[in-house]
């Protein structure tokens, strides 16, 4: 690749990232106060963090099983309030196990 190639893609990326930032600000001037729009805002960081996450989860061992088992008992974990640690370990060891085990 040439250097003028990577210049304009680097330039390309930051002016995308600085229109994605920007537009929020120049659409809403005045603070959001219906109260359906707050509330749809307020989740889309933890939806956009799913939609990043969960796909790399399934993909990330060996065979769907043993990912959807830790997938599943991060989730009982997480519903019973654990802590971020025990969450990663619990799932982490269920995966482990089940992949030593061959199911």
């Amino acid at each position: 690749m040439n250097t003028a190639y990577i210049l304009s893609a680097i330039g390309v990326m930051a002016a995308v990232t600085y229109l994605i930032r920007l537009t929020p600000m120049v659409v809403f001037r005045k603070k959001i106060k219906n109260r359906w729009i707050q509330s749809f805002l307020y989740y889309v960081p933890y939806v956009v963090l799913s939609a990043m996450t969960v796909p790399a989860v399934f993909s990330s061992t060996g065979s769907a099983f043993s990912a959807a088992a830790g997938f599943v008992v991060a989730v009982i974990l997480a519903y019973l309030k654990q802590g971020l640690l025990t969450v990663a370990v619990g799932a982490a060891l269920t995966a482990f196990i089940i992949q030593i085990v061959g199911l």
